[in-house]
């Protein structure tokens, strides 16, 4: 399917007539890095998985404008209304898919019936964070965020990127996450090109952070051992989430890698209790409906 011009590679898994769940993936991964979570999850729900622009098998635009947030939330609705049009979807996002799933989830009139964040904040909310007295929570996070400074060295950054780290994020990764980590063969690039959501959006946003709130059920799911997001950054979340559950889980950043089953089980529970309210409104029973009736509604 496209997106304001740029192909995007979709993925369905699971019964088409469930409720939807379209998980967003982070940087520098793919829709792959969703494969334990969504077998489990398909079992209930009809799963969708995307690769995001500049990442796998999707397009790859040139230019920061392409990379922007409200871009990036207008591909994730634009999933969601071609692999779900008669119902709202329930969004599970992880790092800059949790990102980016943010701007959609607080875009009014969006068709997300849920949302589950995972190690990726509103840039917005820690916008606003960052205004906040200077505390050590304050300095534990921006020491762990040396990176995002890193990423924005003109010229420098690429290279080191594409010669030096990308080619061996794959035994990186396999390190920290075991075995079972996915490593797409377009790693290198994806690296490379993975680098303008983070210089497209983070100073904009941490500089001028907008008011962004949201009434869809959010589900914060905090990983206790994440080298990259820590807990106070997460602290003022319930300031713009007015429906808000917070979640614990003993694992690192690839927590979907991981801890598949332990993730995949809390998204089925959020999603199970949000289901009724996202229905599409019905027309009452006709005549002669009802037990023993042949007739049912599916969505197409």
């Amino acid at each position: 399917m496209e997106s304001d011009g740029v192909r995007l590679s979709v993925h369905e898994r699971g019964d088409r007539s469930a409720p939807t769940v379209v998980l967003v993936h982070g940087y520098p991964d793919t829709h792959r890095v969703w494969d334990g979570m969504a077998d489990v999850l398909a079992e209930r729900f009809h799963v969708v998985t995307y690769d995001v622009r500049g990442a796998g098998a999707s397009g790859r635009p040139s230019g920061l404008a392409a990379y922007r947030l409200p871009v990036l939330a207008r591909d994730l609705l634009a999933v969601i209304e071609a692999v779900s049009p008669g119902s709202p979807a329930h969004v599970v996002g992880h790092d800059w898919g949790s990102i980016q799933s943010w701007e959609a989830v607080t875009t009014p009139g969006a068709r997300i019936a849920s949302y589950t964040s995972i190690s990726g904040p509103c840039l917005d909310h820690v916008g606003h964070w960052t205004r906040r007295r200077p505390s050590a929570a304050h300095l534990k996070q921006w020491l762990r965020s040396w990176y995002v400074v890193a990423f924005h060295v003109p010229f420098v950054a690429p290279f080191v990127m594409r010669r030096f780290v990308a080619p061996r994020w794959g035994r990186v990764l396999r390190g920290i996450a075991g075995p079972r980590a996915y490593v797409a063969p377009t790693i290198v690039d994806d690296a490379v090109q993975g680098m303008s959501l983070y210089r497209a959006n983070f100073i904009p946003r941490l500089r001028s952070p907008r008011e962004r709130r949201t009434d869809v059920p959010v589900q914060l799911v905090h990983l206790l051992r994440d080298d990259f997001v820590t807990a106070g950054v997460l602290e003022n979340v319930g300031d713009w989430a007015s429906d808000l559950r917070r979640r614990a889980v003993d694992a690192g950043h690839w927590a979907p890698v991981t801890h598949a089953g332990e993730l995949a089980e809390l998204v089925a529970e959020h999603v199970t209790a949000h289901t009724a309210s996202a229905a599409p409104t019905e027309e009452p029973p006709a005549p002669g409906s009802g037990p023993g009736s042949t007739s049912a509604n599916r969505r197409p």
